[in-house]
């Protein structure tokens, strides 16, 4: 069933969670394991992520540095198809234009198709850890709305070079990111809105934001973006401060501000268990408020929060 659907269907109030790949060499065990300690609290879908190639230098015996390209975490489309026949429930693997060719990303397409994985996650990707920029791979894309072309593409039944595709397959559907504190790359957030209508525009079906930690932002945000046409589904994207460290990594990766009542109390707490405490009572009182303003759906990443999210669902979904 694709998401959509799922967001349609389902009353109530429901979760969905993010996972990572495991890093190349690792079974699915660690994964699978996390995930058991959520799937009996029935998510409406996993997202799963995936990531692009980067360079790493080695040094050689005669003193000379080896650029390599390496892919720490491989196997996306696999570790989706295992939580989909393992779990039954409803995958989202990330497709992303970073470090990707049309051809490559075509081939993905043709593998989730085989593998009867109906909907993805369609985003650019981040820059590679040794640009300044964003740089598309040659052959690739540089925005998610070309990405979003050739699926649709696929879609009707053509492949990349414009050959009719002999037995199309089910049609995908596909969600995109949304930024309640704008794109980092974005100039203003009119315009970051406007870029979001126009993934919509193109057939998105729903959105799921990155991380924030100020409910306002996206009360605010969803008021905007309602006054300028946008009408999918977004769901809120909540991660549990889980370590001191947060406290400055956090506004620099994922470009949120920590409000200053959760950063003054962060400062108080002297061991990374207290912060995983003040995160867990911090984002059931997101969650909470977010539920009084009607919003019933919510997506937990979980990257080095599984338990805090297991701690965070369990209250909230038994009151």
């Amino acid at each position: 069933m694709n998401i959509k659907q799922i967001l349609q269907d389902n009353t109530g109030r429901h979760f969905s969670f993010e996972v990572l790949p495991p890093l190349k060499g690792n079974g699915t065990g660690a994964l699978f394991r996390s995930i058991d300690k959520l799937k009996d609290f029935s998510p409406l879908f996993i997202n799963i992520t995936t990531h692009h190639s980067e360079f790493v230098y080695h040094e050689r015996e005669d003193g000379l540095l080896e650029r390599q390209n390496v892919r720490r975490r491989p196997g996306t489309i696999a570790v989706a198809a295992a939580i989909q026949q393992h779990y039954g429930i409803p995958v989202c693997p990330h497709v992303i234009c970073s470090g990707a060719t049309a051809d490559r990303i075509e081939y993905e397409l043709i593998d989730l198709q085989i593998l009867g994985i109906e909907n993805i996650m369609l985003l650019r990707g981040d820059k590679a850890r040794e640009d300044r920029q964003f740089t598309p791979t040659p052959g690739g894309y540089a925005h998610t709305t070309e990405l979003i072309r050739q699926v649709n593409k696929f879609n009707e039944g053509f492949f990349v070079d414009g050959t009719p595709i002999k037995h199309p397959g089910t049609p995908f559907h596909y969600g995109v990111a949304a930024y309640p504190e704008k794109h980092d790359e974005a100039p203003n957030m009119e315009q970051d809105i406007k870029y979001l209508k126009m993934k919509q525009d193109l057939g998105a079906e729903y959105a799921v934001t990155q991380l924030f930690y100020d409910n306002t932002k996206y009360f605010d945000f969803i008021s905007k973006a309602r006054e300028m046409g946008v009408t999918i589904p977004i769901i809120p994207g909540i991660k549990p401060f889980a370590k001191l460290s947060q406290l400055t990594v956090v506004p620099k990766t994922f470009h949120c501000d920590i409000p200053e009542e959760l950063a003054g109390l962060a400062r108080h707490c002297t061991t990374d268990e207290e912060a995983k405490a003040l995160g867990i009572e911090w984002a059931v009182r997101q969650v909470r408020d977010l539920y009084s303003h009607g919003v019933n759906n919510v997506h937990f990443y979980t990257v080095s929060a599984v338990d805090s999210v297991r701690e965070i669902v369990s209250r909230l979904l038994n009151e």
